[in-house]
């Protein structure tokens, strides 16, 4: 494919994420009708879509509509290309720019084009850091690509022996500091999944601040451990690759979990799966909430998500956070805790969360609270312990 060709298919593809299709739904089916398109093609056709999503109404702003070829004219100008270049209508590139679209654009003056994010969210993001100032700075990373990290699995490798191996296979790695098996991916991402250092479980792919939320995690010796908002497991992974438990791990959605005992046994680490019928009360020493949320925190990563969520959405997500909380209470045994945990940026999804459940459970307090705000490191994190009076 041309670079032309590359930007009419982001220029397809907008319109129809626009339209309501989720983003990876839409460029997955796009590949499979495009069989031309070889493995460099399709990697930088998403790569043109996920930036535009990150980026949609500063590009909008700058290329003068808010059209998935609008948005494309905005990126380029953005990026200080000549749109003109690539808009040629030669071959499949799009058609030639009119005197209309030669004409118009400018740099956003709004603040949700400033920020890129829906109106109704500025007043959460402004409360929830602070001040404006700051919601610019964190909405103004949200524009670039997150960071691709590796957690080291010590029950295999050290953190030395695992940038070694990597390295081995075309993968340069070095160690930050986010958390003690974080190693941050500088170069030959597209291949850590084929490198001998994933597929022997030496390493996996978890954000640096989710390391570090699970490294504050003290588990005690042969304690019964239950991550009750599982998911894909990684961060049940992550704790047992750190302590001798016994790992349990439960979803609402049970095929999330599918890969787990897979990932489990590559990382040399047994999981229990528990089904809602099997889960015993007051039974386990710690369980682990890492709840659904509106996922702000990894806004980078999923930049589709931030225009799908709706004010009506972000209540029925807090409906189902303080729901979570209150089951998890009666999973606790006595001298046990709960720790609550969002990607999220937002109060109403976390302060706000364990506040509500300290006033319909005053047994219970906060041992730890803390914050992960998105760095170069991570995405934005956050994790409550509880434990009881």
């Amino acid at each position: 494919m041309t670079p032309g060709a590359r930007v009419q298919a982001a220029i397809d593809l907008l319109d129809e994420i626009r339209d309501g299709a989720p983003a990876e739904r839409a460029i997955t089916g796009w590949a499979r009708r495009s069989r031309f398109a070889g493995s460099k093609d399709r990697a930088a056709v998403r790569d043109h879509v996920f930036q535009a999503l990150r980026c949609l109404r500063s590009y909008a702003c700058l290329g003068g509509a808010n059209t998935g070829r609008g948005v494309m004219i905005g990126a380029l100008r953005a990026a200080g290309g000549d749109p003109a270049e690539i808009f040629s209508g030669e071959g499949h590139a799009p058609d030639r720019l009119t005197q209309a679209e030669l004409e118009v654009g400018g740099p956003p003056r709004y603040a949700g084009d400033r920020m890129d994010i829906p109106d109704w969210l500025i007043p959460l993001f402004i409360n929830s850091l602070g001040s404006e100032g700051n919601a610019e700075i964190v909405t103004g990373m949200m524009k670039d690509r997150a960071p691709v990290m590796l957690r080291v699995n010590l029950r295999k490798a050290s953190v030395e022996q695992a940038v070694t191996a990597l390295s081995g296979h075309g993968v340069a790695v070095r160690p930050v500091s986010v958390a003690s098996t974080a190693l941050s991916v500088l170069d030959g991402a597209r291949r850590v999944s084929s490198s001998a250092a994933y597929l022997e479980g030496l390493v996996e792919l978890q954000d640096g601040s989710s390391q570090a939320a699970m490294e504050m995690m003290d588990i005690p010796q042969g304690a019964r451990v239950l991550d009750y908002c599982a998911g894909g497991g990684g961060k049940v992974l992550a704790l047992a690759a750190r302590a001798e438990a016994k790992w349990h791990a439960h979803d609402a959605a049970a095929q999330r979990m599918k890969d787990l005992p897979a990932r489990a046994r590559r990382a040399g680490v047994t999981v229990k799966i528990v089904d809602g019928s099997a889960l015993d009360d007051q039974g386990y020493d710690l369980v682990l909430c890492d709840v659904p949320c509106s996922g702000s925190g990894t806004w980078r990563r999923n930049p589709d998500a931030k225009w799908r969520l709706s004010a009506t959405d972000l209540e029925a997500l807090n409906a189902t956070q303080d729901d979570i909380l209150d089951r998890a209470a009666h999973l606790v045994s006595p001298g046990g805790r709960i720790v609550y945990a969002t990607c999220s940026l937002l109060n109403c999804e976390n302060e706000d969360r364990v506040a509500a459940f300290l006033e319909r459970n005053p047994v219970w307090r906060v041992d730890v609270q803390r914050r992960w705000q998105m760095s170069e490191m991570g995405d934005g994190f956050f994790l409550t312990q509880l434990s009881r009076n």
